[in-house]
């Protein structure tokens, strides 16, 4: 991949030893999103939408009398906890069960992580996916089980499934609704959609948090906890991958691009083309379609994510029927399979990552991170400093970060068939002619191939002309005593790897 990187700072010279580690390789329909279609707003007027020849309360009422009949085979509330708990027992070296918070009937809402570090942040990608938002959408609790036994029992034998483990940090939250889900409704136990609940970017009046139903607190506050790189949520009820925006200003159904449409519609396609079916959609090109488009909604939890935690989050319609008879899990699992793996692989597999240091003290940064014509900030981790920005292939990039109380850096990159690493050393503007510490970098982070750690000493251009002054002295003192003497003062010089670049 052909990359080329410059610094935007004022010119300072750097010296730089490092230590080269090997290199890690890899290699028509029932909506669910929409159900009755209403904002979701206290206050706020719900639209049916009839025009779109939707029906769907009647549909949600004659489906209801036929859950009655397909219920058999699928899970209970307890009996999902219980097959959690199973894997957590029979793979406790790659994974951990915790809550983020109950429902309103008092349910744990239950986490599955998988990693081979479970519990441990790391300076690498975390991805979630959120099952059972509609509680008569079943289908997505079932199939996270799957992934998570499947996981569990390829660890180490199937390639992608121990890439996913030892890059990413995968969260699975099977069910968001186990109230509706005993229910066997939409709604929690409120009767609120979960999906039109979430403060809204065109209906900024409605952000108080406070009447927010307790499953969306919970998801909220996990999200603040938690740098989530990417995420998706699964639904029932159509087929095809949604992306933000899921509003539109003007109320209008019309396509709405948010500031990454060009990276959410890469994360769609690739959902879509790995999927047995999705793409051959007559209803959506290619089996995705943009929220706004499709029809517009309020309250949504994908916009939420993109706005407020850094997420980049999809939602998923994976199976045309919202409650299929159990026996169409396993069929269900294999359609969606490979579409699962590779969307959650994709967040460090693409796009550019890295990590920001401060050249003063060689401490992380949570600097931010910004794509040149893209509206839209990335923050680095505030531990590690890492960043990791989901970006589309086969586009040239500028990419910069910054923080107040520093020069800013850029860098120049292109992206291809593989991610990019970038990593930043940013200079202080009051750091003077103080000596600066080495940089720690403890990291085991890798991305498609790329180098996995270096060590660097960096002298700023003020301690260098003071070193300079002083070897000048010295040495006019050493020629008029030996008159022979040769001092060499070694030049600065950048490091730069294959797939890795730094900007000092």
């Amino acid at each position: 991949m052909a990359s080329s990187f410059s610094s935007s700072s004022s010119s300072t010279v750097t010296i730089f030893f490092f230590v080269a580690f090997l290199v890690a390789s890899f290699p028509s329909c029932v909506d669910s999103r929409g159900g009755e279609r209403s904002f979701g707003f206290a206050g706020l007027a719900n639209h049916s939408y009839e025009a779109s020849g939707r029906h769907l309360l009647v549909q949600e009422m004659n489906q209801s009398e036929e859950v009655q009949d397909v219920t058999h085979g699928y899970m209970t509330n307890h009996e999902l906890e219980k097959a959690m708990k199973k894997i957590t027992y029979r793979c406790a070296n790659i994974s951990r069960m915790y809550s983020i918070g109950n429902s309103l009937m008092g349910i744990p809402l239950w986490v599955l992580e998988i990693s081979d570090k479970p519990g441990q942040e790391e300076p690498e990608p975390a991805f979630k996916f959120i099952g059972n938002v509609h509680g008569d959408e079943p289908v997505g609790r079932e199939l996270l089980l799957f992934l998570a036994n499947w996981l569990c029992d390829n660890y180490g034998k199937d390639p992608l499934a121990s890439i996913i483990i030892k890059n990413v940090h995968l969260h699975l939250l099977p069910t968001m609704n186990p109230d509706g889900f005993s229910l066997k409704k939409r709604g929690n136990a409120n009767n609120v959609d979960l999906n039109r609940d979430f403060p809204d970017q065109f209906f900024p009046q409605n952000n108080d948090e406070q009447p927010r139903q307790p499953e969306t607190r919970a998801i909220m506050n996990w999200l603040r906890e938690n740098h989530f790189t990417a995420s998706a949520s699964l639904h029932g009820g159509a087929l095809v991958a949604n992306y933000p925006w899921d509003g539109s200003k003007d109320l209008r159904k019309q396509y709405y691009a948010c500031p990454d449409d060009k990276a959410f519609r890469y994360m769609a396609n690739l959902y879509s083309h790995f999927h047995y079916n999705m793409s051959q959609s007559r209803e959506f090109e290619e089996g995705i379609t943009n929220g706004a488009a499709w029809y517009p909604i309020y309250g949504g939890m994908q916009d939420w994510n993109y706005i407020h935690g850094g997420c980049f989050e999809l939602t998923l319609e994976i199976s045309d029927v919202k409650w299929p008879r159990a026996e169409e899990l396993p069929v269900l699992w294999n359609f969606n399979k490979a579409s699962m793996l590779n969307l959650v692989a994709s967040v460090f597999k693409s796009g550019v990552h890295g990590r920001i240091f401060s050249a003063l003290s060689g401490q992380p940064l949570p600097a931010a991170v910004d794509i040149k014509g893209i509206n839209y900030t990335v923050k680095a981790g505030q531990l590690f400093g890492d960043y990791h920005r989901m970006l589309a292939p086969g586009q040239n990039y500028e990419v910069t970060a910054s923080m107040p109380g520093y020069f800013p850096k850029t860098a120049w990159f292109s992206i291809e068939d593989e991610a990019v690493n970038v990593d930043f050393i940013l200079n202080p503007v009051d750091g003077e002619s103080r000596k600066l510490k080495p940089l720690e970098n403890n990291c085991k982070c890798g991305y498609g191939g790329m180098q996995k750690s270096e060590m660097m000493l960096i002298l700023t251009r003020n301690h260098l002309q003071v070193s300079i002054a002083a070897f000048a002295i010295l040495g006019f003192l050493l020629f008029l005593f030996r008159r022979r003497i040769n001092f060499r003062i070694p030049n600065s010089r950048q490091l730069v790897t294959h797939k890795r670049a730094l900007v000092p």
